[in-house]
């Protein structure tokens, strides 16, 4: 039976250079939807943060959790400005604590106890889920709301309770089940608006020397 797009075209195209090239085609078609004017919001919110001198919190599981260090980096340290720096961190680099609150306090609790201790009002969290499901991720962004900070939702999917918790959400439209296109789409995500914010700051940087 099958259950998605990814299903129907291994089906349809079973040989590999025939699957590679109905996966682009899907992809492409993924990334055409992706709504410009929410990842222009989020690009200015970060923007906003790094005025404010705002942290910026990343947060997901599995390849969310990679998707979020990757930001994290592309964001504080590619964009090379430490003179006025984007004050972005991922909440699934610190394996001591995400293993002791984890332990102690259950899987649920991994990224609502670091933003108790890390966040302050303001500061921006990024939860990345491809459901928009996960209860921790859930959790984190219940606790960011209630303590005054700007939520933002990468969601897939339906989009999932995450949709409706996030004061601001850049969604990939997809098919339930679809983790690699939404994955993929998060990624591109994150290379667009590191390429932009990079840019941004040399530009401000020579129209500041020049």
């Amino acid at each position: 039976m099958t259950h998605n797009p990814l299903d129907a075209m291994f089906e349809t195209a079973p040989a590999p250079g025939d699957f590679a090239r109905a996966y682009l085609g899907h992809l492409g078609r993924v990334l055409a939807r992706l709504d410009e004017s929410a990842i222009a919001r989020f690009i200015e919110l970060l923007l906003d943060a790094r005025e404010r001198g705002a942290a910026i919190f990343f947060l997901g599981n599995g390849g969310s959790a990679a998707t979020a260090s990757h930001f994290a980096n592309d964001i504080a340290i590619g964009t090379r400005s430490p003179d006025k720096p984007f004050r972005a961190i991922a909440l699934t680099d610190n394996a001591a604590a995400m293993t002791a609150i984890a332990n102690d306090d259950g899987y649920e609790q991994l990224f609502v106890q670091q933003l108790a201790v890390l966040m302050r009002p303001g500061d921006v969290v990024v939860a990345i889920s491809a459901s928009g499901n996960s209860p921790n991720v859930l959790a984190a962004i219940e606790h960011a709301n209630a303590k005054g900070a700007v939520t933002v939702g990468l969601t897939g999917f339906d989009g999932g309770r995450l949709k409706a918790l996030a004061s601001h959400v850049v969604h990939v439209p997809t098919e339930k089940g679809e983790y690699g296109p939404v994955e993929d789409a998060h990624m591109v995500l994150d290379h667009l608006v590191g390429s932009y914010l990079a840019r941004r700051v040399r530009a401000e940087r020579a129209h500041r020397d020049g």
